[in-house]
């Protein structure tokens, strides 16, 4: 451990925000560059010796947290960056956008504030990354075999990672421009600026990953084609058909899914773009749906000026405290207050879009909404709580219900389907055709980065063994598995 007395000494602090005046004037990321590390020693010194490190068990990876918290304490940067990546491969990313269940499990949590992981981890990445501690791991012999990589998420990237490391040629293919995934284009920049994205993949390249962007297996390259040319294929999709809202009114101009808006303002940074060709700037912006994808369409929304911006959510508001039925260690559902949230806006709860209004030319103008509440487990609408809303722009940010259906890779692959409408697979990962595997939120559904990253390293190692009898690779998790944490 750390310092013993550690917890009892020093408080939870916690990375500075830059002022909202200041950033929403630029796309950078929020917080203050280098705030960390004065404090981050006394930080990791609040790990406490507590027998039974719940932290690993909230947190998907198996990150050997109490390990790395020691070393950040002693200020032995190499030796931590060590520990981070023996079960992270991108830690950079987790540090910055996981939730941090691992946090929730923190057993100084129970009756204080918890030790700050998140914060500790990506300070050691940020660390390494700077003191060149991050080199390419080149595999000192190949086996021979080729593995290709449908989607260049933190799924796909990692299972990439791991196959390339074992030996394999491996090839990612990408159907957007540029590689990353949702990491690229769903998450905006002052959440995680892309060059941390880009130095990755420079490292996995020089270790042997090849990339192929502007690919759409399915539609550019048939699913069948791709499994002749590769010994092995690993599904890495995502799940990217968006939930839709079917109320009257949705046909107008001006109401658009949260990635047909979030990545345009993306590629505004990366140069591909004056000005994003959805704006907020000048109108009045509602967002529909209280999630992180829906507090990301809000900041982006504050960044292109808009008039006013509004998030809707249905179900009711959180509690700021743990419920009875949420009990530590699992991570309870609470009322969270988000960089982009700081920044403005309102918040409304407990409410349901009835039909959207527009003017003569056929763009939104308005949102009509009702009061809602659960009557015996059943979503009622409160008579005589209707109103309406300035609607100008509306981004629908309700979640995802599963991977492509409409490219063609399901079918020609040959794929079954879960009862969730999942791709299905077995212990190893495998789905159904022998040698082709699934990882991250086509197998699993929606879900979070690190369970993501997670997927991608045990689904690596199903692949391995599949490919050569057997397999050193680590595996954190199982398709079954569904913690308590998340």
């Amino acid at each position: 451990m750390a310092d013993p007395k550690g917890f009892l000494n020093h408080g939870r602090e916690v990375a500075k925000s830059r002022p909202v005046d200041v950033r929403l004037k630029d796309w950078n990321e929020v917080y203050v560059a280098g705030s960390l590390l004065p404090i981050i020693s006394k930080q990791a010194s609040r790990c406490m010796d507590c027998g039974i490190p719940f932290c690993h068990n909230g947190c998907p990876l198996g990150n050997l947290i109490p390990e790395w918290n020691d070393y950040a304490y002693r200020e032995d940067w190499a030796a931590a960056s060590e520990r981070l990546h023996a079960t992270n491969n991108f830690p950079e990313f987790t540090g910055r956008l996981c939730p941090a269940p691992c946090e929730s499990a923190c057993v100084l949590g129970i009756n204080q504030p918890a030790v700050t992981i998140k914060n500790v981890e990506v300070s050691i990445i940020d660390k390494a990354w700077d003191s060149g501690d991050v080199a390419p791991q080149i595999p000192e012999r190949l086996s021979g075999k080729t593995v290709a990589v449908i989607g260049s998420g933190p799924a796909g990237l990692a299972a990439a990672q791991q196959l390339t490391r074992a030996g394999h040629t491996v090839a990612v293919y990408e159907r957007a421009d540029r590689v990353g995934g949702l990491l690229r284009y769903g998450i905006p920049e002052f959440k995680m600026e892309k060059r941390h994205i880009n130095r990755r993949i420079e490292q996995m390249r020089a270790e042997g990953t090849r990339f192929r962007t502007g690919i759409e297996i399915g539609r550019d390259l048939k699913a069948t084609d791709l499994k002749k040319r590769y010994d092995a294929v690993v599904i890495a999709a995502g799940a990217t058909t968006a939930r839709d809202l079917p109320v009257p009114g949705r046909e107008l101009s001006g109401i658009y899914q949260a990635m047909e808006y979030l990545p345009l303002a993306n590629k505004v940074q990366e140069g591909d773009y004056v000005t994003s060709p959805i704006s907020a700037e000048g109108k009045h912006v509602v967002v529909i749906g209280g999630g992180d994808t829906g507090a990301d369409c809000v900041g982006t929304a504050h960044r292109q000026g808009a008039a006013s911006v509004t998030q809707l959510e249905i179900m009711p508001r959180p509690g700021e405290d743990r419920a009875p039925h949420q009990p530590w260690p699992t991570f309870p559902m609470l009322y969270k207050v988000t960089s982009a949230h700081e920044e403005g806006g309102e918040r409304v709860y407990s409410v349901s879009t009835t039909h959207f209004e527009g003017d003569e030319d056929g763009n939104v103008q308005w949102l009509h909404l009702v009061e809602v509440e659960f009557i015996d487990g059943k979503l009622t609408q409160k008579p005589g709580t209707e109103r309406k809303i300035p609607a100008q722009l509306v981004t629908l940010a309700m979640g995802f219900t599963g991977t492509d259906r409409e490219n063609g890779m399901v079918e020609q692959f040959g794929l079954e389907l879960d009862e969730r409408g999942n791709i299905a697979r077995d212990a190893d990962f495998q789905t159904n055709v022998p040698g082709v595997f699934v990882a991250g939120d086509a197998g699993r559904g929606q879900s979070l980065i690190v369970w993501a990253i997670a997927e991608g390293r045990s689904a690596a190692r199903g692949c391995d063994r599949f490919l050569t009898g057997a397999s050193d690779l680590p595996a954190p998790i199982r398709p079954t598995d569904r913690s308590l944490m998340v």
